[in-house]
């Protein structure tokens, strides 16, 4: 297995809290330690660095405690980018700061038609996108980005809100390799995900419920929450080197490594 350099995008948690609830991980009334969260961000960038990836930050805006879940910040593919359109007016702001990041950074930006909250819900698996829709990126968005990217779009529905984006519910290994929890899926799309990946990694309730499937691959490596030791064996077994990370008190806000960390693609969109 051969590891890709990978270029990331994200941003720090300064004003990470959880204030309001709009997932079923959320719960305001309990506390929050911001400075933990900094800690455990910071561990996750470190090991990104380590492993010889980039990582380019965003600057992160007062107000926006979400922020940090970068991977809801856009789509990006070569040289395009699709903004987003947030489905929770407190999210909202977030867009056009990320939208303007994408500019500045010289990507050809397309603005979307509908709710899409980027890479949580579109995830590109060799040649095609996997989308998610049932709760948050609506599906008519997925029209949208076959258009902007030029490839095929499979669309997954989502069925339990503790896994409201697809990337809490399925991971990339590789060009070729998920792993995902069959019980996040309706019966269509898990025999849609069958078809497609007769040899994936199927995760248990129990590593899906600590976050382990909001993971980061690179081909070889597999960055995924600590606390999912069931799924890290799995991968170590398909001979993947697994790489263990606390990010519990992003947890509280339902992010984990894969929130964190929005892909920036190398090469061209498909078109």
């Amino acid at each position: 297995m051969d590891a890709t350099s990978q270029r990331f995008l994200m941003c720090r948690p300064t004003y990470f809290a959880v204030d309001y609830a709009i997932n079923p991980w959320m719960d305001p009334t309990a506390p929050v330690d911001t400075a933990l969260a900094i800690r455990q961000w910071e561990q996750l960038r470190r090991t990104y660095l380590d492993l010889g990836h980039t990582v380019e930050l965003i600057d992160p805006v007062a107000g926006l405690p979400d922020m940090v879940f970068a991977a809801n910040g856009g789509t990006v593919i070569g040289d395009r980018a699709m903004a987003v359109q947030f489905r929770d007016p407190q999210r909202a702001d977030e867009a056009p700061a990320y939208r303007a990041w994408f500019e500045a950074a010289g990507f050809e930006v397309y603005d979307p038609k509908h709710v899409n909250e980027g890479e949580g819900d579109v995830l590109l698996v060799g040649d095609h996108l996997l989308a998610g829709t049932g709760f948050r990126t609506a599906h008519a968005s997925h029209a949208q980005l076959q258009e902007v990217f030029g490839h095929p779009v499979v669309t997954l529905q989502l069925v339990d809100p503790r896994f409201y984006h697809l990337d809490t519910a399925l991971t990339v290994l590789d060009e070729r390799t998920v792993a995902y929890l069959p019980e996040a899926f309706s019966p269509g799309s898990r025999a849609v995900l069958r078809r497609l990946f007769p040899d994936a990694v199927h995760a248990t309730m129990a590593d899906a419920e600590v976050l382990g499937l909001n993971a980061v691959g690179d081909g070889r490596h597999v960055v995924l929450p600590a606390q999912a030791t069931g799924l890290a064996a799995k991968l170590r077994d398909r001979g993947y080197q697994t790489i263990g990370v606390d990010l519990s008190e992003l947890r509280k806000a339902g992010g984990g490594p894969k929130c964190c960390t929005l892909r920036l693609r190398q090469g061209k969109a498909s078109q």
